[in-house]
């Protein structure tokens, strides 16, 4: 049986830093929380590679007492606290005295402090969790701490950090969640010696917004300003239009700490109800103000958890607060009516004349044939494109019967779409024959036949064997079909021989588009932007992003790193429209933030499941007779094709025989 025995207090500690200290933004957070505890109102933090080999923070606080200056190292010391009563009411950013002694146990730590009353400051180094050194020094109120070599003594933690660039870029999101939490106090953050942020420390969040995300993402925000039940909100909410793929920006500050509350989530989702798209998130950043004696911080080491001793309030607060301010600003016109004292009788208008307009030759559903029109308007000229002729309308018998001529005559190519929505669906088809007699399309089909036949020899008659070998194989033909309409501007009625087809257009186009991006698999077609598209991330999905480039060209985005979290996209598959660039790499960043551990091939998987999504025409976009003609012809060409990447089907088949069962034609 194993003997009990208590650990060295080297070993424990190591322990209690683990739970303390995760990373270099674990360290920054804990410093730059005690800097706001000693009510500095300017800081400055500096990192290089990452945080890993240096660390400094400086700030203008109330500064540290020398006979206090060690005893702050020790650990569950604090000047948060002193008594069991205090813990029911915390005001503080920190109060369990574990963060300096965890950083020393696992860094070299050095402190320059000195207070108002002190004529000289202290210097203060600590190794290993052992002091080294306590001697006098020359320095300004404030306190200065310098971290360097973070788990130089711990290498199993070293070797789990990640990359310069993705720790650094997760020390900025912790630099850019204090800068929103206390908007008074001007942040300065210094990375490999290039100044990354400043924030001008006016009070104003909005200021604040500005100098972290930028302008794109502060001009579509409102204000909030409300208070119910001792409950007191203020900040801002993103407005409809302008909310995006995921939850990463939905920030919670609550009493002036960074909390991830449930509840207001629920209630700020709820709010927005029926004003944002399904599967859009809102964003904000909203500062809750409640008594402190009525949340208890002490949940979790990260003090990022909370618990409220009456949920209902927040909720009713959250929800409220925005819900009145995204009415406040509807930009729908209201109508108001004025009440009548009395009723008025409405003036008779006098009785429509009756006019006689003259008839004139139409078609069945009362338009003029495209027969008749080309021959009134346009003598002895050729179709331009079928598309712009008889888009608006349908399809007259005789075009289809000349594009039916043409199509077994000649094949046409097809060409990738270039725009998304209505014209997504639409390919480039070769010049559509004029409604010339056979015999002048067959001549001018046969000229060019004739002229390449002319200028080469002739080659020898090839071996039977040698003709099967470089004879084209035939072309795989789609079944006979007759697309009968479109219902709901969303499903193609289709009628190929004993069947009845029922197409969803965005399934099977979406389904088609995925196929295609598969296929090509890192060779995506791809379009060059005319103008690059700037997408500000925070700054966890920045770093994602930077660190999956390669992945994103693979499915089609060329993209490069704009600094201050912001990613340049400068190409994107030729099937996405250029609006959708935003909000689709919004979402790849939150994607690839969540599961960054997954294998690449389910990481493109997914890229073209979005890609592919975005691009595909959407339901209720208007297509005309020829657009739905050929896109049903390509996808009744690929059998495979019957679910959506998600899962749907592309197709509804209803029978002959169960259509006449319905209408009792048969038993």
């Amino acid at each position: 049986m194993p003997k009990i025995h208590v650990l060295p207090r080297h070993v424990a500690e190591l322990i209690a830093a683990g739970e303390v200290v995760e990373r270099p933004s674990s360290v920054v957070k804990e410093l730059m929380e005690n800097s706001i505890d000693a009510g500095a109102s300017a800081l400055t933090l500096e990192i290089r590679r990452g945080g890993i080999t240096y660390i400094r923070i400086t700030d203008n606080g109330c500064g540290i007492a020398r006979e206090d200056a060690p005893t702050a190292f020790v650990s569950h010391a604090t000047s948060k606290i002193r008594r069991e009563e205090d813990l029911n009411g915390i005001g503080t950013l920190g109060f369990r005295g574990e963060a300096l002694a965890s950083i020393a146990a696992v860094a070299r730590v050095e402190l320059l402090t000195r207070t108002q009353e002190e004529p000289v400051g202290t210097r203060l180094c600590v190794e290993g969790g052992e002091q080294t050194l306590l001697d006098d020094a020359g320095c300004p109120q404030g306190t200065t701490l310098i971290v360097r070599d973070l788990f130089y003594n711990t290498p199993a933690r070293m070797k789990f950090l990640k990359k310069d660039v993705s720790e650094a870029n997760a020390v900025a999101g912790v630099v850019d969640r204090v800068a929103l939490s206390h908007p008074e106090v001007s942040v300065r953050f210094i990375r490999d010696g290039k100044e990354a942020l400043l924030t001008p420390g006016d009070g104003q969040l909005i200021s604040a917004i500005y100098a972290v995300y930028g302008k794109d993402f502060a001009v579509g925000l409102l204000p909030v300003e409300y208070e119910l039940n001792g409950v007191r909100i203020s900040g801002f909410a993103a407005k409809p239009l302008a909310a995006r793929p995921n939850r990463t920006m939905q920030l919670f500050f609550l009493n002036g700490r960074l909390v991830k509350s449930r509840t207001a989530m629920a209630a700020l989702e709820e709010a927005y109800r029926n004003a944002i798209m399904v599967g859009k998130f809102p964003a904000c950043v909203m500062h809750l103000h409640v008594p402190n004696e009525t949340v208890d911080v002490n949940v979790h080491p990260a003090k990022i958890e909370v618990r409220f001793a009456n949920e209902k309030r927040i909720f009713d607060a959250v929800y409220y607060a925005v819900k009145n301010t995204i009415q406040q600003n509807d930009p729908r016109p209201h109508v108001e009516l004025n009440k009548l004292d009395a009723p008025v009788e409405a003036a008779r208008p006098p009785a429509p004349e009756q006019i006689t307009l003259p008839k004139k030759k139409d078609d069945f559903w009362g338009r003029e044939t495209a027969a008749s029109y080309i021959g009134k308007n346009r003598p002895q000229q050729r179709l331009a494109s079928p598309v712009s002729d008889y888009a608006a309308g349908e399809e007259p018998d005789t075009v289809a019967a000349a594009l039916q001529k043409c199509r077994a005559e000649a094949p046409v190519e097809v060409h990738p779409p270039e725009k998304k929505g209505e014209s997504a669906l639409r390919e480039q088809p070769e010049p559509a024959p004029s409604l010339a007699p056979q015999a002048e399309i067959a001549r001018e089909m046969a000229a060019p036949a004739r002229e390449a036949q002319a200028s080469e020899p002739v080659a020898p008659v090839a071996r039977e064997e040698e003709r099967s070998v470089t004879e084209p194989q035939p072309q795989k033909e789609a079944p006979p079909f007759r697309v009968l309409g479109e219902a709901f501007r969303t499903y193609i009625v289709v009628e190929s021989g004993k069947d009845l087809l029922l197409i969803d257009k965005h399934a099977a186009h979406e389904r088609m588009l995925y196929e295609q991006l598969r296929s090509e698999a890192g060779q995506a077609e791809r379009q060059l932007l005319l103008v690059p598209v700037a997408v500000t991330l925070s700054k966890e999905e920045y770093a994602a992003v930077l660190q999956n480039l390669e992945l994103l060209r693979e499915a089609g985005f060329e993209a490069e790193d704009f600094g201050a979290g912001t990613v340049l996209v400068r190409a994107c598959p030729m099937a996405l429209a250029q609006e959708d660039i935003q909000a689709l790499v919004q979402e790849l960043a939150g994607y690839l933030l969540v599961n960054r551990r997954e294998l690449i091939p389910e990481k493109l998987d997914w890229l073209y499941h979005n890609v592919a999504c975005r691009a595909a025409i959407k339901g209720g976009a208007q297509t005309s007779p020829y657009e739905r003609e050929r896109f049903v012809e390509k996808l009744l060409l690929q059998d495979e094709i019957r679910y959506c990447p998600h899962g749907r089907p592309v197709m509804v088949v209803l029978s002959q025989a169960e259509l006449e069962k319905q209408f009792g034609r048969m038993q």
